[in-house]
């Protein structure tokens, strides 16, 4: 049988490397440097089984603090907002988007900050919610479907008085030591940085890390939101 492909960017495995190095010889480094990349997401390639659906949208363009934000528009009808996961991108969303637009729904969809066609290099929640409370307000859209990271940006963005009424999310982190664990796999960190990362949050914006976890957020939104 053929080996399996592994189509993990050469930059995480020279990561998955490193990192473990790091920690021995200069932790508070290796955590200054899991903040980075924390915020920092990879980019992919569009597939061909993405492009002619990138190709046939209609194509507007956001702003956050002078950086272009991608967004796109397929169909006619009530808008609904698609917004895609961490290192992620709008059209993957391509099995959604022709079901919408024959159900009489008009697709509204971003590439996030620092995620595909829009500029940038790092982001955070905080950006997510302001380019969501933008598309809200151009838009209106009467729901929204959302996959991963996300969910949890939307969750936050209702809890912020985004009055989006319908939403659906995917695989939404809940809980956020999970989120912080998975990182630290998937560069091979140890418990210490993770400690560490925890407490930059609390120090920089005066919150836990559990509380930009969907589990934590869905109780802090006011309007009636159906899930």
């Amino acid at each position: 049988m053929a080996k399996k492909k592994d189509h993990t960017p050469p930059i995480l495995r020279f990561i998955r490397w490193w990192f473990p190095k790091a920690e021995k010889l200069a932790p508070g480094f290796a955590a200054k440097y899991f903040r980075k990349i924390f915020f920092t997401p990879l980019r992919y390639k569009i597939p061909e089984k993405e492009r002619p659906l990138a190709e046939s949208a209609e194509k507007f363009s956001l702003s956050l603090d002078g950086k272009h934000i991608q967004g796109y528009k397929w169909g006619a009808g009530t808008p609904v907002f698609l917004l895609h996961g961490w290192a992620g991108r709008a059209t993957q969303f391509r099995k959604f988007i022709p079901a919408l637009n024959a159900a009489g729904y008009q697709v509204i969809a971003i590439d996030g900050p620092a995620h595909g066609r829009s500029e940038g290099e790092k982001t955070n929640i905080l950006e997510f919610e302001a380019i969501i409370r933008q598309v809200y307000e151009r838009f209106k859209p009467v729901a929204a479907i959302a996959h991963s990271f996300g969910g949890v940006a939307l969750m936050y963005a209702c809890s912020k008085d985004v009055p989006i009424n319908k939403l659906i999310t995917i695989a939404s982190p809940s809980i956020g030591d999970e989120v912080i664990n998975t990182y630290l796999r998937a560069i091979n960190g140890s418990k210490p940085t993770g400690e560490a990362f925890k407490n930059y949050l609390v120090k920089t914006y005066g919150k836990t890390f559990d509380e930009f976890s969907s589990l934590y957020l869905v109780t802090q939104i006011k309007h009636s939101l159906k899930l």
